[in-house]
């Protein structure tokens, strides 16, 4: 891994972090985060109960320009991975849809908050209007804090169980 390309993040805790953008060498990082996530976490992500770790799935968590795709990893002091960020543009360039995966053992520290006041800075700079996520609406924790940053949630339209979570960015 190139330690070039990473940022130092703190969180509000004192946490210290390092993000970089995923790169297509990333697969067995992302097979390792997703042994530490738990079965709740990769179902709030994917919004499904299977615990996929095919090679399509990682493939989603790729960083794709042509497809408006940008993904990154986070890693601790120890060089561990502990969070995976995925933002994911329409072809308009208006509305960006957001998701975040935390490790188990990172929880607590404020990596998600810091992930996403990250995001919707780097959203925002890429001149994205809106900024989206999809929620189970069991995702309590998530939707809380999503909440304390400025977005708003509305229902899915026949989707019961979903709650769809927007902050506009400019």
């Amino acid at each position: 891994m190139d330690w070039d390309d990473t940022e130092t993040l703190v969180t509000r805790t004192g946490f210290r972090f390092f993000l970089r953008p995923v790169t297509r060498h990333d697969t067995p990082t992302l097979e390792e985060l997703f042994r530490q996530v738990s079965a709740e976490d990769l179902r709030f992500r994917f919004l499904t109960g299977e615990r996929d770790t095919s090679e399509q799935r990682f493939a989603q968590l790729m960083s794709d320009p042509g497809a408006r795709v940008t993904s990154f990893l986070a890693f601790d002091e120890r060089r561990e991975v502990i969070a995976s960020a995925t933002l994911r543009g329409d072809a308009a360039g208006q509305e960006c849809e957001v998701a975040i995966m935390i490790r188990a053992a990172s929880k607590g520290r404020g990596v998600g908050w810091t992930l996403l006041d990250y995001l919707v800075g780097y959203a925002g700079n890429a001149g994205y209007a809106t900024l989206v996520s999809i929620e189970d609406r069991e995702n309590r924790e998530s939707l809380m804090l999503q909440r304390q940053m400025g977005f708003a949630t509305e229902p899915v339209a026949d989707e019961p169980s979903l709650i769809r979570v927007r902050r506009h960015l400019r």
